[in-house]
């Protein structure tokens, strides 16, 4: 996000998410480093190389017996664009991540906001630990929607105003929703990132159920896809062995 013009600024509203891989140095060859160095010392990549499904059978190991700190030895940076509301579930996980979100109080913050697109569940049903959530009815879509937008255009045209009146950054944003767009940094490893995955999004493979809300699901979807991509031994084991981080 780049400062605008206030003039500029008109409400905008999204229902998707962005996670893009900026950086990283994580590849299945770091594990096996941290794995062998145990009991072989320091070894070539060519070494490590020469037979891939003893590779293979040490990394799924590792995973299948929670030895975790060989996953630790690489890195991850990710910018991620989302609603407040999923980076304040996101920074419940703080053992082996690293975040930096963009700042209300030193910049003039844009009007995107996050809508719910028409897949999206909108009707809870259940007692707590027993819910699910089912599709709206149109007009509840549409409520939604109307209800949203109206409500975001309104508390933007308050930070606007008192901006306009010489009220500190700091102080107008308290009247934003919690359905603006931010922005972040978040590094991470792949043991962090397999414990986030857990929690975070729902997979037939996985041994223990979980139930995020969709929003950070979207964001765990597509880091899971980055992150298959650079490490796949590392990845087919953690489904291989229930989704469950070392």
């Amino acid at each position: 996000m780049t400062d605008t013009p206030a003039d500029d600024l008109k409400p905008s509203f999204r229902s998707d998410v962005t996670v893009e891989l900026v950086k990283h140095t994580a590849s299945d060859s770091d594990v096996l480093f941290a794995a062998r160095v145990s009991t072989l010392g320091e070894q070539s990549l060519d070494e490590l190389q020469k037979d891939p499904e003893r590779s293979k059978g040490l990394i799924n190991y590792l995973m299948r017996d929670r030895h975790g700190s060989p996953f630790e030895h690489n890195s991850m940076t990710f910018f991620i664009s989302a609603p407040i509301f999923v980076f304040r579930e996101f920074m419940r996980h703080r053992v082996g991540w690293s975040y930096n979100e963009e700042s209300g109080r030193y910049r003039e913050l844009e009007p995107v906001f996050y809508v719910p697109g028409e897949s999206r569940k909108l009707v809870q049903e259940g007692r707590p630990g027993k819910y699910v959530f089912v599709d709206g009815t149109q007009a509840q879509q549409e409520l939604t929607g109307r209800v949203m937008e109206d409500s975001y255009r309104k508390a933007y045209e308050a930070y606007q105003e008192m901006l306009a009146a010489g009220v500190a950054r700091e102080v107008a944003r308290a009247v934003l929703p919690v359905g603006l767009f931010s922005s972040m940094y978040a590094t991470c490893n792949a043991r962090s990132l397999m414990h986030f995955l857990g929690l975070r999004t729902q997979h037939e493979l996985a041994r223990v159920p979980s139930f995020p809300q969709r929003e950070i699901e979207m964001v765990g979807e597509k880091m899971e896809a980055q992150w298959a991509q650079l490490m796949p031994l590392t990845y087919a084991a953690f489904n291989t062995n229930g989704r469950v981080a070392p």
